[in-house]
């Protein structure tokens, strides 16, 4: 059978075609039976607007693309939240792409949602080459959330305060007493931010030799082995501070191998308070870095920028918060 089509909804309902265009936009020009007539129908054949037909009469196609730097993060789910509560009130759909699998089939990221001619694009996460964006915002309206890459014209960041966020964890464990503390660093703009935030910190404090940095890729195995080469030092670290949860998931493992309990013979401190971090069995220190405000406020310059507003390198900072859980205690010895 052939799906129903407008005609048809507006012969049952008895009423024009045009007036059940009015009441599918939400016209508020219709009586209120008529408008029940028409929404009746709707039910009744399982009406669903043509959203292609649609696309072409308003040169809009309603969606807006996001695009991941690795789906596996379980940070971005709070983000996504955020964005699409806001992005869904306004009459938008999101459609979805990892940048991490498109890079390795060879696909240019944002190439798919070009070619599905989409309203606008949320970049969520340090992308390897964050300067080919420029070329997009020239096409469409382009927000970056979560991460802090040179600004590019016509493109809004809006991220979290990654220099305050780490300053509250370096100085919540230097409170508890520790005095020899590891970061396990990232990579982009986000882990310089919070390296230098936490080499700045120890130094204000006198503490600059027992700061012990450690790059890694950001991820559990890479937590993992850093945490491992941390561990096997002569003048071992009391505290490890991690660039994000999933790496300090990494170092707990690490931990627990090398016959250290947590938080009495290691403390450990993740960033981002993603789910991962709230498990009772993880309940692990850590910043909550306003991921789903991000969220709406990523949504909220998109919306500003369909209405016309430019803002080119605009910075929007969401403050953190430190949530201190059973992953930190003061060291046992100094």
């Amino acid at each position: 059978m052939r799906p129903p089509t407008i005609r048809d909804v507006a012969d049952r309902a008895g009423v024009s075609k045009s007036l059940v265009s009015l009441v599918l936009r939400g016209s508020e020009q219709v009586r209120p039976e008529k408008r029940e007539a028409v929404l009746r129908a709707v039910t009744e054949l399982g009406y669903r607007p043509n959203a292609a037909a649609r696309s072409l009469s308003e040169q809009r196609t309603r969606t807006v693309g996001v695009l991941l730097n690795d789906l596996r993060n379980p940070w971005f789910v709070d983000m996504l939240e955020g964005l699409n509560s806001l992005l869904h009130d306004n009459g938008l759909h999101m459609l979805l792409a990892d940048a991490r699998l498109n890079r390795r089939t060879g696909q240019d990221p944002a190439g798919p949602f070009l070619d599905l001619r989409v309203d606008g694009l949320v970049v969520v996460g340090t992308l390897p080459d964050p300067a080919a964006l420029g070329a997009v915002a020239e096409r469409l309206p382009v927000v970056v959330a979560g991460a802090r890459e040179p600004a590019l014209p016509g493109v809004a960041v809006v991220a979290n305060d990654d220099e305050r966020g780490a300053r509250l964890v370096t100085e919540h464990l230097i409170g508890l007493g520790h005095r020899r503390i590891a970061h396990i660093a990232g990579y982009g703009a986000v882990g310089e931010l919070r390296r230098r935030s936490f080499e700045a910190t120890m130094r204000a404090h006198g503490l600059a030799d027992g700061a012990v940095v450690e790059s890694s890729d950001m991820t559990e195995e890479g937590g993992y082995r850093t945490t491992v080469r941390l561990l096997s030092r002569p003048d071992r670290p009391t505290a490890v501070f991690a660039v994000n949860d999933i790496a300090a998931i990494g170092a707990l493992s690490a931990a627990e191998e090398s016959g250290l309990r947590v938080p009495r013979d290691l403390s450990v401190v993740g960033y981002d308070n993603t789910s991962i971090a709230r498990l009772r069995h993880v309940w692990l220190t850590t910043v909550d870095n306003a991921s789903h405000e991000v969220g709406r406020r990523a949504a909220r310059c998109l919306l500003d920028r369909f209405e016309g507003a430019t803002g080119a390198g605009e910075l929007h900072l969401a403050a953190p918060t430190l949530e201190i859980r059973g992953s930190t205690a003061p060291p046992l010895t100094g």
